[in-house]
């Protein structure tokens, strides 16, 4: 069956029989930006699985529309000894989807095995003396040194948000799959329905008791399924996206291309808008344990040679609503953005120079393998853009084409180039990722133990150290434009500006909350 054939099936099997399944079931269809490849949420930061991992599981914090975190699974969360302690009550009654209580054990070993891979929870788990079930409902933090951040280390929605499963399955090594999907959180995952590059579906979970009081915000607050089912139609496609969702086939559509904004926005029975105001950043990743970009010398010459707008344009178009360029290492418009070393991405562009950069640098001519998705419009036009900048710049390019799913996993390898390895991929973050050293992704030097490109900085690594220990705000911003000025050098990443995605979705749909896509607080009508 061709690609056309398969998305068309996969797109009968959601609406047929539409009306009569969608009055009955109450059915919510949703087009993520790329298939679901990977359920573990914490083996990969593919926003994807993050919002999978969402409908599925819950957190012991959640993060409100003010990005404070809340307590969402607990009773309570108090800190005690001077900071040096901190003691977090489960809510009674809370259940995994297999009938099983959820019990403080289990929290801690999610904990445990979250903590080993993500940045943030790196830093926590450092300051832990000790973490242990008190008894079957209170989760106990025995700190070094004080950690005020923990409840939002807890609560961060991504990459690799801190989600709470079976102690059985928290047991699996961080650095191997979960493939069993058991959670607490307000849907089911149905493994028998998911048709890889069509279709996953998910079923609202009788067992779960939203929290009492107060409003849905973000992740925090009560998490009421509005719909008995929640299924997610892979179309790559845009036109053909664009279609269903005009033709009632879909109800949300999360990214929509910038080349269809203006038919979706005159169809009055669509909503169009942006779904998250601090929108996402564009990166370049180097891979730094293997020629050629193990050499920062190499990096800033590259770095050097990059143009924002361009990059902006491929992806959103000459219109400036949709983006921004002057975007260093820190979101825009957050509290860390600041103007240290800008100079390097702001200042006139001169490919003569920067060739000659490329050739003081001491490379020597070796194959950079460019990983290009093509299911995902906005990466492949990063891409795109990237292959052209290495050509001129005279890098010996080998640009390899592959769906995103396959690009995730391929990220992973440590390999060098000739044994299957990989040189540079263009990924997105969600700004909120962007706005502080606690939870950034990609501005940590701590090698191996760090995602994908796994760059090697001690300074800043010291430096973000001392910004989790800061005393005070003021002391904050100080450290974050020493930071900035360090990546500067090292070249951990480089950003590539800042798009603001829109979101379209049917008109009788409400309820939708800004932000990442989350599934409940959705009802239709």
């Amino acid at each position: 069956m061709d690609r056309r054939n398969f998305v068309q099936a996969g797109l009968a099997a959601l609406a047929m029989p539409r009306l009569a399944r969608a009055e009955a079931a109450r059915v919510l269809r949703f087009v993520p930006q790329a298939d679901l490849a990977v359920l573990d949420p914490v083996w990969t930061t593919a926003y994807q699985t993050r919002d999978h991992a969402f409908l599925v599981f819950d957190t012991l914090f959640g993060q409100d529309a003010g990005y404070a975190a809340q307590p969402q699974m607990l009773e309570a969360a108090a800190a005690e000894a001077d900071g040096l302690r901190w003691r977090l009550v489960l809510r009674p009654g809370l259940r995994f989807h297999d009938g099983e209580p959820v019990l403080a054990r289990d929290c801690v070993a999610s904990i445990r095995r979250w903590g080993a891979r993500d940045s943030f929870g790196q830093a926590l788990l450092a300051a832990t003396d000790a973490l242990f079930a008190e008894d079957d409902r209170t989760v106990v933090f025995r700190l070094r040194i004080p950690f005020p951040l923990l409840p939002d280390a807890l609560a961060k929605t991504a990459p690799s948000p801190c989600v709470m499963m079976p102690a059985r399955l928290a047991a699996t090594d961080p650095f191997k799959q979960v493939l069993e999907m058991v959670g607490s959180g307000p849907y089911r995952f149905l493994p028998d329905e998911r048709i890889p590059g069509a279709r996953v579906a998910y079923a609202r979970f009788d067992g779960y008791v939203p929290r009492e009081g107060g409003e849905p915000s973000r992740t925090a607050g009560p998490k009421r399924a509005g719909f008995d089912r929640v299924e997610w139609a892979i179309i790559p496609d845009a036109a053909t996206a664009s279609a269903a969702l005009q033709r009632g086939e879909v109800d949300w559509w999360l990214a929509a291309n910038p080349d269809l904004l203006k038919r979706l926005r005159a169809d009055r029975r669509l909503l169009v808008r942006t779904q998250d105001p601090t929108g996402v950043i564009a990166t370049m990743r180097f891979n730094q344990i293997h020629p050629p970009f193990d050499n920062p010398a190499l990096r800033r010459a590259v770095l050097g040679a990059v143009q924002q707008s361009e990059y902006m344009q491929a992806i959103s178009g000459p219109d400036r609503e949709q983006w921004a360029d002057g975007v260093g290492f820190f979101c825009p418009g957050t509290p860390m953005a600041n103007p240290a070393g800008m100079e390097a991405l702001t200042g006139p562009r001169d490919l003569d120079r920067s060739r000659r950069a490329v050739a003081d640098s001491g490379y020597k001519g070796e194959r950079v393998a460019l990983l290009v998705p093509t299911d995902i419009p906005s990466t492949n036009a990063l891409a795109e853009v990237t292959a052209e900048l290495f050509r001129t710049l005279g890098l010996n390019l080998d640009a390899q084409a592959m769906d995103w799913g396959s690009a995730v996993q391929r990220r992973t390898s440590t390999e060098p180039v000739e044994r299957g390895g990989w040189s540079v991929f263009q990924t997105s973050w969600s700004g909120l990722d962007h706005a502080t050293p606690a939870g950034h992704p990609f501005l940590r030097g701590n090698g191996r133990a760090g995602a994908p490109g796994w760059p090697d900085s001690p300074a800043i690594e010291r430096l973000r150290d001392k910004w989790l220990r800061a005393p005070d705000p003021a002391a904050q911003r100080s450290l974050a434009d020493q930071l900035q000025a360090q990546a500067f050098q090292d070249v951990p990443y480089v950003p590539l500006g800042q798009q603001f995605q829109q979101t379209a979705f049917r008109a009788d749909l409400s309820g939708i909350l800004p932000g990442m896509p989350v599934f409940w607080n959705v009802v239709r009508g």
